[in-house]
């Protein structure tokens, strides 16, 4: 007994010692039971598993956030927490993507990490694994980035769209580079929030130029909004002017030459597939809960297989024009608060019940309309 009491008062001083872990660790906020690559992987990737790609998509996309806040803390590469979220799956930060109007960082190229693959036995990419990824961050409720972020978020109220904004061209100039280095098959492009709303409008310009990339989407916000508000402008059209004078359509040159390529001739044309933006919806969250508003006299989204996987499906139209617009995937119980219900969290939780939109989504439809569109 006379031995317990120095060893409990060292322990005691051990733990007042340690340092009290972020929160934001990945092994304190990330996913539970996500494996990391192996050489199993080589049998059977995981990739292949479009839980498993929802999840890590969704990790790289936290990354981002986490490489501005680092930046705004001034952590450096040995104390950031970012690498964290996608080190662990064995990919690098390839390159940052910068918003020239206040330094802060809104998007990452993150490329398969051959060297760590090897050190891990894997000694190639396993199937389905992207070679690179472009990841986009949506807003931030942060002082240092507060302003720019807000701005685009007004952008897309005033306008249903993103091109005007320098990040719209900067993401579709680095998701254009990657498409060009790895091959479109082999890269895809992700987002959250305003990050979705850009990755959707990305996505779709290079599918315009018959390029075709993945895109993920988590919570895009929704049309609808801006439906709304231009609604409410009609007693307010002074206000609503300044807004949009104060917001111009395009921002910049730059942003005009990256979106100038979108008049060329519809994909019809071109002989090429369709393209099939991935997005995922909490009806709890009013931002992005009009996508599963259904489109009346339409065809309707079903999934070929499994609700867990595969492409979407048209169905309903005679068997003409048999392709759908988008794979829609709801939370069908997850978080019912707007803030979990927005957030970016409840996409890489193993047990969340998922289940895949059985309607064709009439805003889905207006985005993408000009894609199928006869020229």
């Amino acid at each position: 007994m006379a031995n317990a009491v120095p060893s409990q008062k060292a322990s005691e001083a051990a733990a007042v010692a340690a340092p009290t872990p972020n929160p934001f660790e990945f092994h304190v906020y990330g996913p539970r039971n996500l494996p990391s690559p192996s050489w199993r992987d080589l049998l059977r990737s995981s990739w292949k598993d479009p839980n498993y790609r929802r999840m890590v998509i969704a990790c790289f996309i936290q990354g981002v956030y986490l490489l501005e806040l680092d930046r705004q803390e001034k952590r450096d590469e040995r104390t950031g927490l970012a690498p964290q979220w996608w080190r662990p799956f064995m990919y690098r930060l390839a390159q940052v993507l910068v918003d020239e109007r206040d330094g802060s960082i809104y998007g990452a190229v993150l490329e398969w990490d051959r060297q760590a693959a090897l050190y891990g036995y894997v000694p190639f990419r396993p199937t389905g694994a992207p070679a690179a990824v472009v990841a986009l961050r949506g807003t931030l409720l942060r002082a240092p980035t507060f302003r720019r972020d807000i701005e685009d978020d007004l952008r897309f109220l005033a306008w249903d769209s993103l091109k005007g904004s320098v990040r719209f061209a900067g993401a579709l100039a680095a998701l254009r580079a990657a498409a060009r280095r790895h091959g479109a098959g082999n890269v895809c492009v992700g987002g959250h929030s305003l990050g979705a709303g850009f990755a959707l409008q990305v996505g779709k310009a290079l599918a315009k130029e018959g390029v075709f990339v993945e895109c993920h989407v988590f919570n895009p916000p929704s049309v609808s909004l801006a439906t709304s508000l231009r609604g409410f402008a009609e007693t307010a059209g002074e206000m609503w002017g300044r807004v949009r004078a104060w917001l111009p359509y395009v921002g910049s040159g730059q942003a005009a030459d990256a979106g100038g390529s979108e008049a060329k001739a519809s994909l019809e044309s071109a002989g090429t597939g369709r393209w099939l933006p991935h997005l995922y919806i909490n009806t709890n969250d009013y931002i992005c809960c009009y996508y599963t508003d259904a489109a009346s006299g339409t065809a309707t989204v079903t999934a070929r297989g499994s609700s867990g996987s595969g492409r979407a499906a048209c169905g309903g139209d005679g068997g003409k024009g048999n392709t759908g617009l988008a794979r829609m995937v709801l939370v069908s119980k997850g978080p019912t608060k707007f803030l979990d219900a927005h957030g970016l969290q409840q996409w890489w939780v193993d047990d969340v019940e998922l289940q895949v939109a059985l309607n064709h989504s009439k805003l889905i439809d207006r985005q993408l309309r000009s894609l199928y569109a006869a020229p």
